[in-house]
This record gives structure tokens, C-alpha cells and sequence, in this order.
């Protein structure tokens, strides 16, 4: 599939969810064998407490269709700049406004027009002055070199058909010692292609997720060190017998193939504090 074409699937099958929110139609993205919706408990449910869901609109929490929460285990301080890729309706950039203060920044980026709208409208809802929703993709951030401290995302690198671009643009954006703190699928050891392709369609829609090994390797070709990858949460062959089982698969053929190797993550990692920025810098 082509870059072209991954982005209008990803704008599609989002906008769509987008606008089933605000018709209060709930966030199922993917029809009837919704992939990255409510009705997939292991994926998008629980990610949020209760104290954190407290004073947000329902919308941005009804939009919400990552796979875990990244604001948790980014550790955020009062007056960071902070970027979240792919921010969807907006809910982890309202939290992470909370976290950094009014001395502070977040931005949000996204490339679908009814999801920047929706964002934009639960920000008004939520009354938060610190934030900033802008138009773009995440191959190309329209942000200046060096300019923010933290860049989160909630389940959205793994939809890129270009990570090494995505990688290069974050590390170009975050500052010397800035922290790049993502929740993401990632797939752990050897699976046959026609399993992953329909496991992974199960846990997001197009995922393109890597292999853990793939993921630290292309953050640290993008310049990245200090990286490390927290399984968050592990999918089973149980999680995703009704979705598999109306795809026509044999659930139980595969399950040894599938236990244990599909997770949600938490990824970190770092920008050297003495990054090489000019040309012959490190010459």
C-alpha cells in the first residue's frame, strides 16, 4: 500500500469516527467488526480513570481510540512544551494541558479536518487556554527545530507507512534531552504474515505495527538513545476470537502463533542533550 493511499484510509476511517461522535453515535471506526472502537474491550477500554475522564467533555472521551494512555507514564512538568501525534479529539492534549500548567504548552496535531474540529470544540468545552491544534501530518511536523520538550502519541505511529520519517521529524522537533514517550502496538518474536495481517487489523484497523527489535532500531538510527519498550498490555487469542472467528479463521490453529505477541506498549526514549544539529558538527 502506498504512502498516498495509507493517509486516506487513515483520514477516512478516522473522520469517520469523528463525526459518529458528534452525532453521539459513540467512536466505532471500523463497521460492524469495529477494530479500534468501544466495543473491543481489550484494546481502548480502561485506559482512562476516573479522576482523569473528571471535568473533560464526553466527546473527546468518547473519541478516544488509542491503546493506552500515554499522559500516565510521560512524565510531564509544569511549564514543558509538549506535542501529541495524531491527537485525535483531543483528549490526551487536554490532559497533558492539566500536567504541564499554564506555564506551559501543548500542541496537537492531526490531519483529518472533523477530528481537528471535534478537538478544537472540546477544548472550547473544557475551558483550556494552553493548547494548540494544528494541521499536518506526522511525517512532516509543522513545528521549528528544537522546539518542544516531550512528544506523546497514543496509538498513531503504528498507522504511518513511513516511520523512519515520523522518528526523524520527532527527534528533529524535541529539544536537546527532550523525551519521546508513546503508547504504541508493537508485535514481540515471529508470527506468519496471513496471522499478523489479520491480528492486526484486529488492533487497529491498518496497524502497521513493528516487531519491538524493529521499533528501538529505527528510534536509534533516528538519533535516539536511553530507549526502552513497556509492554502495557498483551493481547491473547481469547481478546480477539470474535473478531478472528467472523474473518473465517481458525481460532484455535493459530493460537499458538498469537499468545503473548501482540501488545499494547509504552516507548521511551531520549534526544541526546548535546545533539549533533549543524552539518560538520560531528566531524
Amino acid at each position: 500500500m502506498s504512502t498516498q493511499s495509507v493517509t486516506e484510509v487513515v483520514q477516512e476511517k478516522y473522520g469517520e469516527a469523528a463525526r459518529r461522535v458528534t452525532a453521539g453515535e459513540g467512536n466505532r471506526c471500523c463497521g460492524a467488526s469495529a477494530c479500534c472502537g468501544a466495543d473491543v474491550d481489550p484494546i481502548t477500554s480502561d485506559l482512562y480513570d476516573e479522576a482523569q475522564k473528571s471535568g473533560l467533555p464526553q466527546e473527546a472521551v468518547l473519541a478516544s481510540l488509542g491503546c493506552g494512555n500515554p499522559t500516565a507514564l510521560a512524565a510531564l512538568k509544569a511549564g514543558e512544551t509538549v506535542l501529541d501525534l495524531g491527537s485525535g479529539g483531543g483528549i490526551d492534549v487536554l490532559l497533558s494541558a492539566r500536567r504541564v500548567g499554564q506555564t506551559g504548552k501543548v500542541y496537537g496535531l492531526d490531519m483529518t479536518d472533523d477530528m481537528l474540529a471535534l478537538a478544537r470544540e472540546n477544548q472550547r468545552k473544557a475551558g483550556v487556554e494552553n493548547v494548540e491544534f494544528l494541521k499536518g501530518e506526522i511525517e512532516s511536523i509543522p513545528l521549528p527545530d528544537n522546539s518542544v520538550d516531550v512528544i506523546i502519541s497514543n496509538c498513531v505511529i503504528n498507522l504511518s507507512a513511513d516511520k523512519d520519517r515520523v522518528l526523524r521529524e520527532a527527534f528533529r522537533v524535541l529539544k536537546p534531552g527532550g523525551r519521546f514517550a508513546v503508547s504504541d502496538v508493537v508485535v514481540r518474536g515471529n508470527v506468519p504474515d496471513e496471522v499478523r495481517k489479520h491480528m492486526l487489523l484486529w488492533v487497529g484497523c491498518i496497524a502497521g505495527a513493528l516487531k519491538d527489535s524493529d521499533y528501538i532500531a529505527k528510534l536509534a538510527k533516528a538519533g535516539f538513545d536511553d530507549i526502552d519498550i513497556e509492554p502495557t498490555r498483551v493481547y491473547n487469542i481469547e481478546d480477539a476470537r470474535a473478531f478472528l472467528g467472523a474473518e473465517g479463521i481458525d481460532v484455535d490453529k493459530i493460537a499458538p502463533q498469537v499468545e503473548g505477541k501482540f501488545m499494547s506498549a509504552f516507548i521511551r526514549a531520549t534526544k541526546p542533550a548535546a545533539a549533533c544539529c549543524a552539518p560538520d558538527c560531528c566531524s
